[in-house]
């Protein structure tokens, strides 16, 4: 599981039928400090987020698999949920807006 940035979203006119009609996100892994890292991955929105928000991924086939009671998802990555604050030792991070 780790923290992301919502960067943009993915349009797919053709896709596997078992994503049904959930949005897909391109998202951005962020370190604790909330800097941007590594490349960006697609993700499946089951929340309902927009461009810019700082979201809770997992990233794990079983997880996927689990959230949609589906054996043969085709999805790794799923947005599970809106960061409101990181806290590290008791120290609220500020959130780095690029």
């Amino acid at each position: 599981m780790f923290i992301a940035r919502v960067t943009g979203d993915v349009v797919a006119t053709h896709r596997h039928a078992e994503l049904g009609r959930h949005k897909l996100l391109l998202i951005r892994r962020l370190s604790l400090e909330g800097r941007e890292e590594g490349a960006e991955l697609i993700a499946v929105d089951v929340i309902g987020v927009g461009v810019g928000e700082r979201v809770l991924v997992v990233q794990e086939g079983n997880a996927a698999r689990s959230l949609f009671k589906l054996p043969k998802i085709p999805a790794q990555a799923v947005v599970v949920g809106v960061v409101d604050q990181v806290e590290i030792n008791g120290v609220e991070q500020p959130e780095v807006m690029l």
